[in-house]
């Protein structure tokens, strides 16, 4: 073989490139546990066995902690789990959870590391999703100008239960490019402390979903009663974290999985429709939400084992226990799920079953089970209690019947939320840009003078909101002329105040501007940009051209204008009713804008 030559060598290499680490999966939380020691002076003979020694306590204690706190936790996909890896030479924990639509498992994971930090002095913690430093994102509103996305990757840690972010070398509070590494990181840690920032106020807003832990834990679970084939009552009780997978195949449901459902004969099935118990099934909220709102038709094969719906009770813990079996039924049978783990200790226990090794509890037994049902409150959500929260304080003098908007948590939320707004809105420093950023490192020395900047006194605590002018910037928005002159009224489009405002000496400029206005409106008139609805424009273009041939059409001018007036008024209705049918009562930018402006329309009920 002829060696390649120089040329041949420098195309090569031009096509090779480094292969990417792969990026954090969505609805995954990335968490790394690092021990530094607080004494940079102190000699160590073995300095990698200390780390995996200590190491090795961290995850001692993270098991007792998942123990204690998380008892009965339902995780929605993957649980919270530590691992002692090596990367780069740098040897920690590391650990990774898929929690899929249950945001409150990232937080539960949030709230285990953090307890880590407060019971061994000497760890630090990175937690990462893949939205990036998520900490930060919730504390948005209160980080210093310098701290952006792009520089944050190493800063953000948790130590001894407080949120720490590394500051830039420079002392400058603009334009700061600096990235640092892993290792740099942890060099500033040990060496140079004084840019370690601790700031109460941005530590607050970062961990404010934590401020019910650990009594909120066991709020994000539910427990329902429900009528299922009595093996499915076994594998309930005897695992009860087999109840997600079930749930999510359901959910998550293709034609490919729903197949062995189709089959009249039950006997084919694995879960077949008999032998029916009703207990009580622990669900994640996240689960049991994405169960019962979803309509699904149940099989041929289930039909005549449901109750009648004159039953409501009877019939609703049927309809669920249906579409719980139909979720193990898919779990269990759907190729894709061959290889997961729960699928195959479901099995193992099913052949238990079979050969008499595990035998299916008597009723007797079954009685003697927890039957725990939750209130479902927390699912009703009435538009009345959302347009109230929504409001904020002091737009209504009348006394209104206080109602539950979904649980406490989603109240507290809103409110929070809705608070947020009216601050912004009161903001004298905001401009179009934004409110403006707290430009401070807030480091240990300086914490009160950060506190002291970000400060409320002195803003209102009404949020002053013209609803006038949010209806003419929506008009706008939406394409219907908001000036005067541009309606086809006899109006300069600019009022007298307005251009004395900008040249009190001029009064030939005012005419200048009049005279314009209408020209620029003639103009558009010509060429048919003003004309908002086709129809009337045909209508009204006939009518004029009989006025004119008749000699009238200086006479009909004003009435010209004036159905002007009306199509605009027209096309503006007819706009916002499509818009609401589009949204078929969920929410949407049309019903949002007539609720702020205290606008409410009837349900749309045609067709049901």
């Amino acid at each position: 073989m002829a060696p390649m030559s120089q040329e041949d060598i420098e195309w090569f290499k031009s096509t090779f490139h480094p292969i990417p680490k792969p990026e954090l999966p969505d609805d995954s939380v990335d968490y790394s546990v690092y021990y530094i020691s607080s004494d940079p002076t102190r000699a160590v003979v073995d300095e990698i066995a200390e780390t995996r020694a200590r190491l090795a306590e961290v995850q001692k204690t993270a098991a007792e902690l998942t123990k204690d706190l998380l008892k009965d936790y339902i995780w929605q996909r993957e649980g919270f789990k530590l691992e002692i890896t090596k990367d780069d030479g740098i040897t920690s924990l590391r650990g990774r959870t898929n929690f899929g639509d249950s945001i409150e498992d990232e937080w539960v994971v949030v709230y285990l590391l953090r307890e880590l930090t407060k019971k061994h002095k000497d760890i630090w913690v990175k937690v990462v999703d893949s939205d990036g430093q998520f900490l930060l994102v919730e504390a948005a509103g209160t980080l210093p100008a310098w701290l952006e996305p792009e520089i944050a990757d190493n800063r953000v840690w948790i130590h001894q239960g407080k949120l720490v972010i590394i500051k830039p070398k420079n002392d400058k509070k603009s334009n700061v490019t600096e990235k640092i590494s892993l290792a740099e990181a942890r060099r500033i840690i040990v060496e140079e402390p004084g840019r370690l920032m601790r700031s109460t106020m941005i530590q607050e807003e970062a961990f404010y979903r934590l401020r019910n832990y650990p009594k909120q834990i066991s709020e994000n679970l539910h427990s329902a009663v429900i009528t299922v084939p009595r093996k499915i009552a076994f594998l309930l009780h005897q695992k009860p974290a087999y109840i997600s997978p079930a749930v999510e195949a359901f959910y998550l449901r293709d034609p490919i999985a729903l197949r062995p459902l189709r089959s009249k004969d039950s006997d084919s099935f694995i879960f077949k429709p008999e032998d029916f118990v009703t207990v009580s099934v622990r669900f994640t909220r996240v689960g049991y939400a994405q169960l019962k709102s979803q309509d699904f038709p149940a099989p041929k094969s289930w039909i005549d084992k449901l109750p009648s719906k004159d039953d409501k009770e009877a019939f609703g813990r049927a309809e669920m226990g249906m579409k719980l079996s139909c979720g193990f039924e898919m779990l269990l049978t759907d190729p894709q799920n061959q290889d997961k783990v729960t699928v195959r200790e479901i099995k193992l226990v099913l052949e238990d079953i079979e050969t008499g090794d595990e035998s299916l509890p008597s009723d007797a037994e079954i009685n003697t089970w927890d039957k725990r049902e939750d209130d479902e409150r927390w699912l009703d959500i009435s538009f009345e209690d959302l347009d109230r929260e929504l409001k904020g304080r002091g737009k209504s003098n009348e006394e209104q019947p206080k109602g539950d908007f979904g649980d406490s948590n989603a109240q507290e939320n809103l409110q929070r939320i809705v608070a947020h707004f009216e601050k912004f809105l009161n903001d004298e420093s905001a401009g179009f840009e934004g409110a403006d950023f707290i430009d401070d490192y807030g480091s240990d020395s300086g914490e009160e003078e950060l506190e002291e900047l970000s400060s409320d006194d002195g803003e209102d605590k009404e949020a002053s909101f013209d609803e006038e002018e949010f209806s003419r910037m929506m008009k706008e928005m939406m394409g219907v002329p908001s000036m005067p002159g541009l309606q086809g009224s006899s109006q300069p489009s600019m009022s007298q105040s307005q251009v004395q405002e900008l040249d009190h000496d001029s009064d030939d400029e005012l005419e200048q501007i009049q005279k314009l206005s209408k020209d620029m409106e003639a103009e558009l008139r010509g060429t048919g940009a003003l004309d908002l609805n086709q129809s009337r424009k045909q209508t009204k273009g006939k009518q004029a051209l009989s006025n004119e041939t008749a000699g009238g059409s200086q006479g009909n001018e004003g009435e010209e204008l004036g159905s002007d007036d009306e199509d605009i008024d027209i096309n503006l209705a007819k706009n916002l009713l499509e818009s609401l049918q589009g949204q078929a009562g969920a929410a949407g930018p049309a019903g949002n804008m007539l609720s702020m402006m205290n606008l409410r329309m009837p349900k749309d009920d045609r067709g049901r």
